[in-house]
């Protein structure tokens, strides 16, 4: 599809732990993101499992918690948010993106961001769509990219 980047080969990575937070606010937005992504990291050979938090702020809360006591390999945050009439918007999706980053930079985890900012709800369908820009596979893929990449800089040791 015209626009969407060329991303690579997925990373075969059997057995790993993939964690996807979910924040399935926008229902039909975040089917599409989940197929995208669980297609991506069933390719993979990943173990997924799943946690639904309320909204997008609550995605890095829950990913830092995950790797306290988790014991996941990398982390795929879905989520979708649309732009309204407030100032809410850039709150949420500023700091959602904000903590994913601290959390990778600093706490070296493996994240794919796949959290949708958009204006209206057609765009996030366009965005979302396994079929079309494949957003929630381009965060799975994202994740095992890192942790490939990590664990071959983890060997070189």
């Amino acid at each position: 599809m015209a626009g969407t980047p060329d991303t690579g080969e997925i990373p075969h990575l059997p057995g790993v732990r993939v964690l996807l937070v979910a924040a399935p606010y926008h229902r039909e937005i975040h089917a599409l993101l989940e197929t995208g992504a669980r297609r991506v990291l069933a390719r993979a050979g990943a173990r997924v499992e799943t946690v639904t938090v309320p909204g997008a702020l609550e995605i890095p809360a829950a990913v830092a918690l995950a790797d306290r006591h988790g014991g996941f390999d990398a982390y795929v945050a879905l989520g979708c948010v649309v732009r309204g009439e407030t100032f809410h918007f850039e709150i949420v999706a500023l700091e959602s993106a904000r903590g994913l980053t601290e959390l990778a930079v600093r706490g070296g985890l493996c994240i794919g961001n796949g959290i949708l900012t958009v204006d209206r709800l057609d765009q996030a369908r366009r965005r979302a769509d396994p079929d079309g820009e494949d957003k929630g596979g381009f965060a799975a893929r994202a994740a095992l990219t890192l942790l490939a990449w990590r664990r071959r800089l983890e060997a070189g040791r």
